[in-house]
Formats: structure tokens, C-alpha cells, sequence
């Protein structure tokens, strides 16, 4: 399948360094980082924790190995009517304009509220997510629409990570987003991994709303380590712990009907390799280049 002509490959530092449990691959250097993505043939990369934080250092650094910043993570509390004020949105901006000056195009975001994951304002890892209501959605799909059209203004794009452990994490619930928001200004990151975890066919999602998906995280998942976290109630953090995730390739998920699908939707961004796990136990040299053998046998794409 070489349908992907306007596509490339990107891969995340999150195979070596996770963002929320920092203790994973906390070793690692930027630097290393970079060196290892240009080494395996990378031209992409997303924003990670040990990067700098200041544009001309990271330019010159990802300049120098000859790699493209495709876009950076910002979590967001737009469902609360509360928080999601004029500090939150500008939290919100200021990401946006540090990724236009990095030349990105894109802005991945997901709403932290009521979450396991990134909510200041309770621990929720061990109770579960506090779903929205009416009025949380509602908030949530208002500021999403306007964070939007900040991002159209400056030729950006907004992409919404359907995520597991937050408001958005079914296909249900997909709908919802997709159903309140404005197509125009509020689109979609596809992860394959998430989608899995919570039940959602990924190819799904694509085949739905092939138009708004203009970005992708390949990720794949163990079955093995699933099925036991759903049966033990394992929290999230602790089933990346375990080995939950993986790269493509080396796990469940097959990704034949998902790059079918995204064939069909003309898709044309970045598909960015992902796999949060645990880097002394999964050598990211190793699985990043498990990953690009498998993806290319079922597309062509090389990084």
C-alpha cells in the first residue's frame, strides 16, 4: 500500500522518556534523544519533557540532526466552567505560539478534568474518571471551538487526542466531541493504542471521521497485559508500568485495516511511532526499528 505520498513517519520521545512518570527513562538526555531518531533515519519528532524549552536552543538542536518538531502535547481543563477562564485558555495560546515559531503545524491537546491523569485539582489514579455532565460538555466543546479558531488565525491546527482514563476515551463519547464541535477548527488525533485499550476499533474511528483525523499515534498493544489489567482494575499508570504498550508490530492490534482506511480518508499528515513503556526493559533502538520493518511491509513508508 503506497498510498501515503504526502505522509511521513515521526517518532515520539516518549519511547525513551515518559512525560507523567518521569522516573521512566529519566537517564536519557535530550541529546541522546535526538542523536538516536537522526541515527534511525527519523525526520520527525514531537516535544518531549528533556527538551528545551527555549525555540532557538530547540531549533538549532533539532535543526542540526536535521529533524522537524511535528507537534507538542498540551493538556487542558476546558470542560470546567471554572477553570477553563482566561488563565487556561492563555496556557492554551502561549503552546500554540511556541509550536507556530517551531515551524509545527499541529496541536495535540486532551481535557485533563476529572481525569486519571492530569488533573491539578484531585487524585483521580485510583478512583477512575470523573465523567462530564451536561454542562462540562458543553464548557468543554465552547472553549475547544474557540481554542480552535486561535489556531485557523495563525494556521494552525488543533487535534484532540481521544485518551484513555479522561472524558474522551469511547466511541461514544467521540461522537459527542465530534457532534459539538465545529469541524472547520476542532479536528482529530487518532491513537491507535488508546483507542484499543478502551474498546474502540481504531479503523473505526478513521473510516467515521476520516476528514477531521489529521493526526496519528501508531501504537500497539499487548493483549496479554490488557487482559489482566482490566480483570485486576489496574490503573493506568501502572499498566504502562507493566508493558501494556508496545510499537507496531509487536503487539494485538492489526494495522492493515487502519492504514486501509486512512488510504481511503486521503490521509496526508504525520503517523508518529509511539509506545509508552518502559526503556530498560524495551530498547527503543530495537522496537523503533521493529516498528519501521513492520509498517513498512504494510505501507512502503520508511522514515
Amino acid at each position: 500500500m503506497n498510498l501515503f505520498y504526502n505522509s511521513q513517519l515521526a517518532i515520539s520521545p516518549i519511547n525513551w522518556t515518559n512525560d507523567d512518570m518521569t522516573d521512566l527513562g529519566d537517564h536519557y538526555s535530550y541529546q541522546q534523544i535526538m542523536d538516536e531518531m537522526r541515527d534511525l533515519g527519523f525526520k520527525g519528532t514531537e516535544l518531549g519533557r528533556k527538551y528545551p524549552k527555549d525555540v532557538t536552543t530547540l531549533r538549532n538542536e533539532l535543526g542540526s540532526r536535521g529533524l522537524t518538531l511535528t507537534s507538542g502535547w498540551c493538556d487542558i481543563l476546558f470542560s470546567d466552567p471554572t477553570a477553563a477562564d482566561s488563565e487556561a485558555m492563555d496556557k492554551f495560546k502561549a503552546h500554540v505560539l511556541f509550536l507556530k515559531e517551531m515551524g509545527a503545524r499541529y496541536v495535540v491537546t486532551a481535557d485533563g478534568a476529572g481525569s486519571v491523569h492530569w488533573d491539578p485539582r484531585e487524585d483521580r489514579s485510583e478512583k477512575g474518571v470523573r465523567k462530564y455532565t451536561d454542562e462540562h460538555w458543553a464548557s468543554l466543546c465552547e472553549n475547544l471551538n474557540a481554542a480552535g479558531e486561535f489556531c485557523r488565525s495563525h494556521r494552525m491546527t488543533l487535534v484532540y487526542h481521544i485518551h484513555a482514563g479522561t472524558g474522551v476515551e469511547t466511541m461514544e463519547e467521540t461522537d459527542r466531541l465530534c457532534l459539538g464541535t465545529n469541524p472547520d477548527v476542532v479536528s482529530l488525533l487518532v491513537d491507535t493504542g488508546h483507542l484499543y485499550y478502551c474498546g474502540v476499533d481504531p479503523a473505526e474511528v478513521v473510516r467515521k471521521y476520516g476528514d477531521r483525523v489529521k493526526y496519528i499515534h501508531l501504537k500497539d498493544v499487548r493483549q496479554d497485559v490488557l487482559d489482566r489489567v482490566k480483570k485486576e482494575d489496574i490503573n493506568f499508570n501502572d499498566a504502562v508500568r507493566l508493558g501494556v504498550f508496545t510499537v507496531p508490530g509487536d503487539g494485538v492490534i492489526d494495522f492493515k485495516p487502519v492504514f486501509e482506511a486512512l488510504a481511503e480518508a486521503n490521509y496526508q499528515g504525520w503517523l508518529v511511532i509511539e509506545a509508552e513503556q518502559d526503556s530498560l526493559v524495551a530498547n527503543p533502538i530495537q522496537y523503533s526499528k521493529k516498528a519501521q520493518e513492520y509498517i513498512h511491509s504494510l505501507t512502503n513508508l520508511k522514515a
